[in-house]
């Protein structure tokens, strides 16, 4: 628990002081008049936050003020503290003004006069570091240790460690105090403020200026001062914190402006800072591919540069032109000198020079320079080396989905053409206008793999002609501010468009690179047609008008009422089986329910006694693999020989006994207005064998696996399995376990027995049933399936 949250659960000021003890690690101390003494540091602390620094400190310089007409020890440091707040001082700073004895105390230290408080006040106004325990709690726990084992108070210093923490608080602390500016400008003030060291800047030409005018600091930006509304804020900020920044951090520090921009505004913009370890792995992989004279055969066009990170490893930058959507970007390269000789410009890649007929015209802006223009026309070599952004427009599950990325001029020409659905990507966009912009370039790009292998991206390769050269992947959470787990491709493509046959993707080979990109390997990627495709090996059977409840979880209804996407069930179905998407990252997304499943995913489907054995197989195949961040763009196939009845009849109890085997039997449920009740078709034991108290509605599973031939390790799994339902029938409830997992009726589901029992054990109430024997089997039997995913063509590897 941090420091903040157990200073909120204090209940008294001996609670505060053995809080802040054990935080600082305090071991030679004493409690008397003085809260804590130790030989480096007395301390003041108060059970609240009612008083304020000044007058803690007031209270703790009553003691002092005695120590010193008395001629005792006074330590080097002073420190005020409760349950909110933190300040350190010198011991040094004070005593002179106190060995004038000018001040009129009070008869005790919290019996202290006005008069004292304002003279105090007046004094340390200067010389006291604060701290706001709830955001700088390690700030304050390492300058008092620094004080205690150093004998003085050292500023943090700003690093690219902790330079996005540095930036949020001077954010809370400064940036908001900043009258009239733009939130998206905070950053541009920030290194202003911090690459300043109160006399001069240390660069020249950054976008932003910090000034003082009567001895405060004014902010200049685009010709405009702004001021400081308070002024406390920035004080104990730099009482924090030393500035500028090494100088050895400072370029860098500059190059990574990225990272304090909005994720949100971010993953529009695409600025994802490029690490160099993965730019030296790019620039090696060019040279494979274009040969060892590549920097100075082409010339280079990167419409993403951001602060120019692919190209500063370029032994020839005349030859490279950089452009971004941020003049801020150029501004800053400017400052830090980042390819001098490149030409830098603003440019909106997907907007200019883009006319109402989709034709390209670079007088509409005139931002495009002669030569970069010229090397167009005259088809000279081009590499367009990028890292575009990634975002997705109308992304169904949330992640990095933006409304209006496909707004762009470029996105609305693509939505009249062959593109589909990849013009909902960013990096699809630039993709396009530079297949129309310069045909036979060579394309070296940074991006996810969904052009390569994604169903959704088939109109894509069906249009776009390239070659695949070579390339590497390498793990997302190298690329600050991506979320999730998967491969980013840095790949190779040599496109034609003009005169050549079209080059189909088929197989791809990259080098694999771990999050330090160090090669680990290899591993290719596959595109196959639409229709060889796991999510069109079965057959969808239509609902008809038959009302079903839409649940989210096996006995849980949906809240919503409207805007559920299924609410209708289908003749002859026994199940509904959600089936989101065909790669491996979205295989959790796999489920067996009794009723229809309110997200209802277009790749869900009806379960049905005609297609049972193919659900079980589906269900298995997406659940045995588990997703990586390399395997997790993969793509399910249908099976490449005949599979056998034993793999079928194995998937088939592997399917029933999985935990996302959701089916369930339940009695009133709440949705709509009405009560309803589901039916569970999949028990696969009798009443008597499992010592039922009452009749399940349906015997369909029993009946269906009558006259089925078991493997001996899936007939472990029904064995320890019986004897779970068994131990589920030995007993009844409490009523609150019943009434949430909707136990009121006897034909129960997998999902209820495993949670009810879980709930037994958990309660100390009824004899422990343990699952390890049921873990074994049902493990052995993972491990005869995992292997035939792979081996009957369900994956490739």
């Amino acid at each position: 628990m941090k420091l903040f949250d157990r200073l909120q659960n204090a209940t008294s000021e001996e609670d505060v002081k053995d809080i802040y003890i054990k935080a600082l690690g305090l071991k030679e101390y004493q409690k008397n008049l003085i809260d804590i003494q130790t030989k480096e540091i007395w301390f003041e602390a108060k059970q609240n936050s009612k008083l304020s620094s000044y007058e803690m400190f007031t209270q703790l310089m009553h003691y002092v003020q005695d120590a010193l007409n008395k001629g005792d020890y006074i330590p080097p440091f002073l420190v005020v503290m409760d349950t909110r707040k933190a300040a350190i001082m010198k011991s040094v700073d004070v005593l002179p003004f106190l060995a004038k004895k000018t001040i009129k105390w009070g008869k005790s230290a919290s019996g202290y006069t006005q008069d004292a408080l304002d003279a105090i006040s007046a004094h340390i106004g200067t010389h006291f570091v604060s701290f706001k325990i709830e955001t700088h709690e390690d700030e304050f726990i390492s300058t008092v240790k620094n004080a205690i084992k150093n004998g003085d108070i050292i500023r943090t210093p700003i690093t690219p460690d902790n330079l996005k923490q540095v930036f949020d608080k001077w954010v809370s602390m400064i940036g908001r105090e900043i009258k009239g500016v733009a939130e998206e400008n905070y950053a541009l003030l920030f290194f202003a403020d911090i690459m300043h060291d109160g006399t001069i800047s240390t660069h020249q030409n950054l976008p932003a200026e910090l000034l003082h005018k009567n001895g405060a600091p004014v902010f200049n930006l685009g010709n405009i001062n702004y001021e400081l509304g308070n002024k406390e804020g920035y004080r104990q900020f730099w009482a924090i914190y030393n500035k500028p920044p090494k100088a050895e951090y400072r370029n860098y520090l500059l190059e990574r402006r990225d990272t304090l921009i909005a994720l949100d505004e971010r993953s529009f913009k695409g600025a994802y800072y490029t690490p160099l370890v993965v730019v030296d792995k790019a620039y090696d992989k060019l040279e494979e591919s274009l040969g060892v004279n590549w920097q100075r055969n082409y010339v280079v066009w990167d419409m993403c540069c951001g602060v120019g990170n692919l190209e500063v490893k370029h032994s020839n930058p005349r030859n490279i032109y950089m452009s971004t959507l941020d003049q801020a970007d150029i501004d800053v390269m400017k400052a830090t000198k980042t390819c001098v000789a490149a030409q830098r410009f603003q440019y909106d890649y997907l907007n200019d020079d883009i006319n109402e007929f989709g034709e390209i015209d670079y007088n509409i802006s005139n931002k495009v320079p002669f030569g970069l223009r010229q090397a167009i026309a005259e088809g000279k070599k081009i590499l367009v080396l990028i890292n575009p952004p990634y975002a997705e427009a109308a992304n169904s599950l949330g992640n990095e989905a933006k409304t209006d990325v496909a707004a762009t001029k470029v996105g609305r020409l693509m939505n009249k053409t062959a593109y589909g659905y990849a013009a909902r990507e960013l990096f699809i966009q630039f993709v396009a206008r530079i297949t129309k912009e310069i045909p036979n370039a060579t394309l070296a790009m940074f991006s996810t793999l969904k052009y390569v292998n994604s169903p959704n991206f088939e109109k894509f390769r069906q249009v776009w002609n390239a070659e695949y050269l070579g390339g590497f992947i390498v793990h997302s959470k190298v690329f600050e501010g991506l979320k999730g787990n998967f491969p980013i491709g840095f790949l190779i493509w040599k496109t034609s468009q003009i005169g050549l046959a079209k080059k189909s993707i088929i197989d791809i080979s990259v080098e694999v690179l771990d999050k330090n990109a160090v090669a680990i390997g290899e591993k290719h990627f596959y595109n196959f047609p639409n229709i060889h495709l796991l999510t069109n090996w079965i057959g969808r059977q239509k609902p008809n008008n038959i009302e079903a409840i839409p649940l989210i979880n096996a006995v849980t209804p949906t809240t919503q009422i409207k805007g559920v996407r299924r609410t209708t069930w289908a003749d002859n179905a026994i199940g509904h089986m959600l089936s989101d998407s065909n790669d491996l990252q979205n295989a959790l997304h796999t489920g067996l329910f009794s009723s229809v499943h309110s997200i209802g995913h277009k790749g869900g489907f009806f379960v049905t006694t005609e297609n049972l054995w193919q659900s079980a197989v589906i269900f298995c195949v997406r659940r045995l693999i588990k997703p990586t961040w390399l395997n997790d763009r993969d793509q399910f196939l249908q099976p490449t020989k005949p599979l056998s009845t034993e793999f079928k009849n194995d998937c088939l109890v592997w399917m029933l006994f999985n935990g996302s085997n959701l089916t369930a039997s339940a009695d009133d449920l709440d949705w709509n207005g009405r009560k309803w009740s589901i039916v569970n078709h999949f028990i696969p034991y009798t009443e008597s064998e499992v010592n039922s108290p009452d009749r399940f509605e349906s015997d369909f599973m029993v009946e269906f696996m009558r006259d089925l031939q078991f493997s001996s390790e899936a007939s472990s799994v029904l064995d320890q399995g019986k004897k779970l339902w068994q131990a589920y029938f030995d007993y009844v409830d409490v009523r609150s376990v019943r009434d949430k997992l909707k136990l009121n009726r006897p034909d129960v589901g997998w999902y209820q027995i495993r949670k009810a029992l879980q709930s037994r054990n958990a309660s100390g109430d009824f004899p422990t049933v343990s699952f390890a024997d049921f873990e074994v089997v049902y493990k052995l039997l993972s491990e005869k399936l995992r292997p035939l995913v792979y081996e009957y063509g369900f994956l490739k590897s």
